[in-house]
């Protein structure tokens, strides 16, 4: 369960497309980069499932995948918070007296929040740009152009979100698996973009 957003503001999800870009654009450190990694996702995802609802009858696979890219959209809505909500985290505990017992604790249990919700947001990234990839092989020819630009966005979502990640892991000294595991969705992202050429 995510935590609610703060006092005032609206979550993400509910505001409009011009508000959550004042938000990323205000001097405010959330949302940041891994609020804008998950929304592209979740654009990605809404190509993915359009494109998916317009495939012929033919393809039995078009229902489950709309399907799947809708619950990655709204997982991917929810991770934008959860961002937030890490990083805030992070940056309190950093702001903790350097006296404070149980500083160095605090902030590396804040990184490796911070570290495993950038990497949900690539998972479900590079799901989603599988999944684009088949209704692109696979679905009407007419929206091609739809399900692979929701790839594309998908690969960038699980850059960005990898990029996250390592930078985290290596702050809270997490060790290699955080950013071997990154690299390797990225690289199947990347795979599942190249199918359709």
């Amino acid at each position: 369960m995510t935590s609610p957003p703060p006092a005032g503001r609206p979550a993400y999800r509910d505001m409009t497309v011009a508000g959550w870009l004042d938000a990323v654009a205000a001097a405010e450190p959330a949302p940041g980069g891994g609020g804008a990694a998950a929304f592209t996702a979740a654009l990605g995802a809404a190509l993915v499932a359009m494109a998916a609802r317009f495939a012929p009858a033919s393809y039995g696979r078009a229902g489950d995948i709309a399907a799947r890219a809708d619950a990655l959209r709204e997982r991917a809505l929810t991770l934008a918070e959860e961002d937030a909500t890490a990083y805030r985290a992070v940056l309190e505990a950093y702001r903790l007296p350097k006296d404070t017992e149980g500083r160095r604790d605090r902030i590396g249990k804040a990184l490796a929040r911070a570290c495993e919700v950038p990497l949900e947001i690539a998972e479900g990234a590079a799901e989603v740009a599988a999944l684009g990839a088949d209704i692109g092989e696979h679905g009407n020819p007419n929206l091609i152009g739809d399900a692979a630009t929701g790839v594309h966005l998908a690969v960038a979502a699980v850059r960005s979100a990898a990029g996250l990640v390592r930078i985290n892991a290596r702050l809270g000294d997490l060790g290699t698996g955080p950013g071997d595991r990154a690299r390797a969705l990225l690289r199947a992202a990347e795979s599942a973009a190249g199918r359709l050429g």
